[in-house]
């Protein structure tokens, strides 16, 4: 079973990018956030935004969860399909927000990290890393991935107000970068599936 580092590259590049733009003028930041009304003009922000954080607590709150999924893969050693399968989602998981009329924009990392988890969870129940009951860890981190996005039920409230930290939570964000996780990792473990048949026949 092959192992590959891009998943760990890919959450340091998130990682220091997001730190980076923290620091960045508000017409950097402005520049590089995906806005509902105009993002076909700047397609870029598909893949920017997840780096912009509007306050502190956010920043602090993605980027532990961002360390906590790059404990998981190392431990894990995902293969090079599902750090594709990842980096397929990155644009993807805003790209179907426009599904929903009240996202105006969306930032921050959260919705691309349901979509690292969702991946994982395919790979670990499909037993296709190197870890000891794989298949168990993967049910019960899927359990917890589908509780939390159920009490949060973004197809019926895509976006709530947190007045904790004083800034719009795009939920559906959580949810559709859940759906591409799952279906990316699937996808990338047949194509997986199909390059090993060939070679072997």
């Amino acid at each position: 079973m092959k192992t590959s580092r891009s998943w760990l590259l890919l959450c340091m590049l998130h990682g220091v990018a997001s730190m980076l733009l923290w620091w960045a003028r508000d017409s950097a930041v402005d520049l590089l956030t995906w806005q509902a009304d105009d993002w076909t003009t700047r397609p870029w922000t598909l893949w920017t935004t997840v780096w912009v954080h509007l306050n502190t607590p956010n920043l602090i709150a993605n980027q532990l969860a961002l360390g906590a999924l790059t404990a998981l893969a190392w431990m894990m050693r995902p293969p090079l399909g599902a750090a594709l399968a990842w980096l397929l989602a990155w644009p993807l998981t805003q790209l179907m927000l426009p599904l929903w009329p009240q996202i105006g924009y969306a930032v921050g990392l959260a919705g691309l990290l349901h979509a690292g988890t969702a991946v994982m969870v395919v790979y670990l129940v499909a037993q296709r890393v190197p870890v000891a009951r794989a298949r168990r860890w993967g049910i019960l981190l899927g359990v917890s991935l589908l509780g939390k996005l159920w009490l949060e039920s973004a197809w019926s409230y895509p976006v709530i107000w947190d007045t904790s930290n004083e800034m719009s939570v795009v939920q559906a964000a959580h949810l559709t970068g859940a759906l591409w996780g799952l279906v990316l990792a699937l996808f990338a473990m047949l194509a997986s599936d199909r390059v090993s048949r060939w070679h072997v026949g």
